[in-house]
């Protein structure tokens, strides 16, 4: 009996330590690093905990309304992959687009580049706007 008693003890120990492996690898590879977020949560996590926001919209529509502070990296462009991969991997990112689409490509994308989180605003710039949340208008800045 004791035996039997040592003998599930090491495989419930062999089973924790492989799900925490498990785990870690589906890190590395980038899982659980895409999370979807409302405007509430998208809000909160760029305000007060300043993270950058990403917006992977066209130029022109990045002009017509943009959150303030935003980057703007366009999802179409030959590049997309090359310049989103310069940017900081080690800090968290918030990224949108208009519907949700792209950003969701895009984060798909930072997490196979190795970023440690990107928050994806669900509704896009769309439900933003139609939250009422802050919206400032202009061409990007110059800090790509």
């Amino acid at each position: 009996m004791k035996r039997f008693i040592l003998h599930m003890a090491i495989a419930a120990f062999v089973v924790t330590v492989s799900s925490c492996s498990t785990f870690a690898a589906d890190e590395a590879k980038g899982k659980g690093v895409h999370e979807r977020v409302s405007v509430e949560q998208f809000e909160k996590l760029w305000k007060q905990d300043k993270l950058r926001v990403l917006d992977v919209r066209r130029d022109v529509e990045y002009e017509d309304g943009h959150i303030p502070g935003a980057l703007n990296l366009d999802y179409y462009s030959k590049d997309f992959k090359e310049l989103v991969g310069k940017l900081d991997k080690s800090k968290p990112w918030l990224v949108h687009c208009r519907s949700g689409g792209r950003s969701a490509g895009a984060c798909k994308i930072m997490a196979e580049l190795g970023f440690i989180k990107v928050y994806d605003l669900a509704p896009g710039m769309n439900g933003w706007e139609k939250a009422g949340k802050e919206v400032e208008t202009g061409p990007a800045k110059a800090d790509k």
